[in-house]
């Protein structure tokens, strides 16, 4: 016969509920999980959970137990001292259905937004090579369980629900990281998506999400962070920056001596509208203190739109 432990769990629906107390047997070696499911044999028939695999690897049963995303099926009853009260609540940011059952939607939804893996052009399936180190690399972000404890924790969407519309969240960043290293993956935009369209740009980079993670995924030093380095080697290097206001600044009318025919046609085919009428600058480089303007200095483009077109990325590539 086990010893009776306290406990406190959220009851209710999406019009609201409250903690209710319960005096539950509790024996050697169980989970909180296990405590429910003997709650619902007993005492609360009608009290709604989500579980399946009982073994750490579906991600169904998650909750907050004493205030902090777990696995029910992960968190041993051991960790607790005798005489703590055990409260069992919800995931916070997502919304309740029932009990302790809440609606993970918005997950799926990002899942869907979420760019899939690009084959490489002229290779079938199943021709597919890459080495083993590649493999290692992003094998552990292919870990996740979708839990979606990560997701839950992040304050950027756990305290701010405005945010869930352009968030995307780290479960989805650590999907990105891993493309992004993917060496047969044909899109080049990781990085730049994660940034423009996910949101990533909201990550301050508490560690909180790899704090909750049950497959101790090394979220944000291997991912989060990796990417965030890429964005700035990217869009705010200042050698890279410099690069965008001088490079090829005197070839960039048509008819500039020392560009063939045929180096034309092929630069023009990368995208470069040599014919097109160079814009004017929108404002003055320098002011008039003689000072360049802090704008010319952080914005990534040039005062005035660029004579190559937005699809452009530099360096050029070598001319035919």
């Amino acid at each position: 016969m086990g010893a009776k432990r306290q406990f406190k769990v959220w009851r209710g629906d999406e019009t609201g509920g409250d903690l209710q107390d319960y005096q539950v047997e509790v024996n050697e070696g169980e989970v909180v999980l296990d405590v429910i499911h003997r709650l619902q044999a007993t005492e609360a028939p009608d009290l709604a959970c989500r579980w399946n695999c009982k073994a750490g690897k579906c991600g169904s049963c998650s909750m907050e137990i004493n205030g902090m995303p777990r696995l029910g099926c992960m968190t041993r009853m051991s960790s607790f001292e005798e005489n703590e009260t055990v409260t069992v609540t919800p995931l916070r940011a997502f919304p309740v259905i029932r009990d302790l059952v809440t609606d993970v939607s918005f997950n799926y939804e990002k899942a869907r937004q979420t760019p899939s893996f690009a084959p490489p052009a002229g290779v079938a399936p199943g021709e597919y090579r890459m080495q083993q180190v590649d493999v290692e690399r992003s094998q552990e972000f292919r870990k996740c369980i979708e839990c979606f404890l990560c997701q839950n924790t992040c304050h950027v969407v756990r305290d701010h629900e405005e945010n869930k519309k352009a968030f995307a969240g780290p479960r989805f960043f650590i999907r990105a990281a891993e493309l992004d290293m993917h060496p047969l993956d044909a899109r080049e935009d990781r990085k730049e998506y994660a940034q423009a369209s996910m949101g990533m740009g909201y990550c301050n980079i508490t560690k909180c999400c790899t704090e909750v993670c049950p497959e101790h995924i090394k979220i944000t030093d291997n991912a989060i962070i990796p990417m965030k380095e890429r964005v700035v080697d990217r869009r705010y290097d200042p050698l890279v920056w410099l690069g965008r206001k001088i490079f090829r600044r005197d070839q960039i009318e048509a008819g500039t001596p020392g560009v063939d025919a045929v180096s034309k046609e092929h630069e023009v085919g990368q995208g470069v509208n040599w014919h097109r009428e160079v814009p004017q600058p929108q404002t003055a480089a320098v002011g008039d203190d003689g000072r360049l303007p802090i704008s010319e200095i952080t914005f990534d483009k040039a005062g005035g739109p660029s004579p190559f077109g937005d699809d452009l990325t530099f360096p050029l590539p070598p001319r035919a």
